[in-house]
């Protein structure tokens, strides 16, 4: 329930009439009447009588909803609401609107035939509405009968035509005057060249309230400082729109955060431009000039910064880097990161937080992290929400719980559908005893094969084809992504296998097995078509065992532990459904290994593509090969990057 009528008009409207006066200046022209509402400091009138609103009532036909019949009886009209409206209607010029504007018929024509009652309810409104305001800036103000609340409030609707937007509904004419009076103040915030500072008890109390908001942020308290910052902002208070965008952007939200023009300033720069250079990077549609709007008031040099920021994103080279301990956890972090361990990854950057400095009095977290491209996929709501909840830059408070981790022990979890069921065969090499860097050269051909810097699965399929000019229906070398499977295990995974021909198939298991063992796993099970799984097991370059289940049948060959007897999982003649769980959980048991599911899917890896996993033809063997002319486009992933070298943190 709302409570006008325990709202204090007289001394709301006294203190906007002063702060109306103090903001003026000298050289300011005003009409008459504004130049006696400034000597007077009054912008408002002389209250109506009970008998001049009952009259107006009776003029119009209805009694008016509470908070209006309690503003009049105060100021019966007022002067400059908000920016656009200068004067608004009293007893004597509220009138019904009629749709004098031609607006109702123009709101009707953009409905449709599947437009709902709501709609059709809106473009109403300039029928029934009463109109409030009598001079305005092509902004009208429209009172509702027909939207009442419990209490007899009027909803009040707002529109311009220079807005291109929607009417903007206020629950009542209290709040819409308390809108306007933020309106106002948003308006005079930043007063230009000549003009006198904008400062009166209400802002002096709201940036009060916003370096309290920034120290409770910091403390931990986010949500309140959130909501502290928020109510500064509405009045835009000039720092409370650059602390509550960081709130924001590590909540996960992205739209219109643009840090109020913090990241304009050079002392934040490495910590704000990232985000918001990666967030333009993310839109192809945006065209690079449009940096300069968020950037305004910045200077060349940082502009030139930030397109070269630009660049990095674009090409997945930017790299996140930071000072003192909390610096040196990110470098732990990222390399954590990289080979597939993002929870490893998050608790070193968690635990080093306490550590983390601000770079002024505008900062209330590490925020450039969220743009690296390694880094940046850590972050979840939840994990966000842990972050801003850890006391950090030198203040105390209660360290939050942890979140918990997002990779699942074992294997298991491939068998689970993904979002949109697109991940329905896979494939995957275990190396015991090397580094994931090591990998190209125990699958790859060529002398030195390399790996790709970290990318998403997307990305790296995209790029592979960029430079590609044949395909050949014979040859099935694979992309994969490669990082570490718990302790003591590397892996290579693909997501996105060509179908499994078990007649050419030649498992790579032996070749990557050199001193050390090797397990190869590929499972179409869930395909739609010919069900198949194939386990191999290799050690010192000479397979031990494998089997391979397709068309309902079981090939084996070497001696299989029975852990691993495919009889457990298939049956001599059995259908495969229901059967990937159990085996996979089985190879994860067996070899102590796992696969870090966030990463795979949506993190960054580094890629290379192996040799063929399947025979050469032979003779009599058909096959097709396609070769596509013309320049190949220059290739924006396929080499990698001086801070992305393998090997290299």
């Amino acid at each position: 329930m709302t409570e006008t009528t325990a709202f204090d008009w007289r001394s709301f409207l006294l203190c906007w009439s002063e702060e109306w006066a103090d903001s003026l200046s000298d050289d300011d022209t005003l009409s008459e009447d504004d130049e006696a509402a400034r000597q007077t400091r009054r912008l408002g009138f002389p209250p109506a009588s009970e008998e001049r609103i009952a009259a107006m009532e009776k003029r119009l036909g209805r009694r008016m909803p509470p908070s209006y019949r309690e503003f009049l009886k105060i100021s019966d009209g007022w002067r400059h609401a908000g920016g656009f409206v200068w004067l608004l209607a009293g007893t004597a010029d509220a009138r019904w609107h009629n749709d004098e504007s031609g607006l109702g018929d123009m709101f009707e024509e953009y409905l449709d035939e599947d437009a709902g009652p709501e709609e059709r309810q809106e473009a109403d409104l300039w029928r029934r509405g009463l109109q409030l305001d009598v001079e305005s800036d092509a902004t009208y103000v429209l009172m509702d009968p027909d939207d009442v609340d419990e209490d007899g409030e009027w909803a009040v609707y707002t529109w311009a035509s220079w807005r291109a937007a929607p009417p903007e509904r206020h629950a009542n004419f209290r709040t819409f005057m308390r809108d306007m009076h933020r309106e106002f103040h948003r308006l005079r915030a930043n007063p230009g060249d000549g003009e006198p500072a904008f400062v009166n008890d209400t802002t002096r109390r709201l940036d009060a309230q916003v370096e309290e908001a920034r120290l409770v942020a910091l403390r931990g308290g986010w949500e309140q400082a959130g909501k502290a910052l928020d109510e500064a902002k509405e009045y835009g208070r000039p720092r409370a729109a650059g602390l509550h965008d960081q709130i924001r952007r590590l909540l996960g939200e992205t739209h219109l955060v643009s840090f109020g023009g913090v990241a304009a300033d050079p002392r934040y720069a490495s910590e704000l431009l990232p985000p918001l250079v990666a967030e333009q990077a993310a839109h192809s549609y945006r065209v690079d000039s449009t940096l300069r709007f968020d950037l305004r008031g910045a200077d060349d040099g940082l502009v030139s910064v930030a397109h070269a920021l630009l660049d990095q994103m674009r090409h997945g080279t930017y790299r996140y880097t930071a000072d003192g301990p909390f610096g040196e956890a990110v470098g732990r972090a990222r390399e954590l990161a990289r080979w597939g361990d993002t929870d490893g990854a998050w608790r070193t950057l968690i635990d080093a937080l306490p550590l983390w400095e601000p770079l002024g009095p505008d900062h209330l977290a590490p925020l450039g992290w969220v743009a690296d491209p390694v880094l940046g996929p850590l972050l979840t709501p939840e994990r966000g929400r842990e972050l801003l909840s850890t006391p950090r830059g030198g203040q105390a408070g209660e360290a939050p719980g942890p979140t918990a981790g997002l990779d699942p022990d074992g294997l298991g979890w491939l068998a689970e559908p993904d979002p949109g069921n697109n991940r329905t065969s896979y494939r995957f090499v275990l190396v015991e005893g090397v580094e994931p860097e090591e990998l190209p050269g125990r699958l790859a051909d060529g002398d030195a094969p390399v790996l790709n810097h970290p990318m998403t699965s997307w990305d790296a399929h995209r790029g592979s084809l960029r430079d590609k000019r044949e395909f050949s229906s014979f040859d099935d070398r694979a992309l994969m992504a490669v990082g570490r499977a718990g302790s003591g295990w590397s892996f290579a995974f693909d997501g996105h296998p060509a179908p499994f021909d078990r007649r050419r198939f030649v498992s790579p298991a032996a070749g990557a097995s050199g001193g050390t063992r090797a397990v190869v796993v590929w499972s179409d099970l869930r395909g739609g078509h010919r069900e198949s799984f194939h386990l191999s097991v290799a050690s010192g370059g000479v397979e031990q065992y494998a089997f391979t289940y397709a068309d309902g049948e079981i090939g084996r060959s070497g001696e299989i532990p029975r852990t691993l007897d495919p009889s457990l999982f298939f049956g001599e003649r059995a259908v495969g459904t229901g059967a990937e769980r159990s085996l996979l959980d089985a190879v994860a048991t067996e070899f102590g290994v796992r696969l870090p599911r966030h990463a795979i899917v949506n993190g960054r890896l580094h890629t290379f593509v192996t040799r063929s996993w399947t025979r050469p033809p032979r003779d009599g063997e058909a096959y097709m090969v396609i070769r596509v002319q013309g320049a190949a486009p220059t290739s924006t992933g396929g080499e990698p990057s001086p801070e992305e070298g393998p090997g290299r943190s």
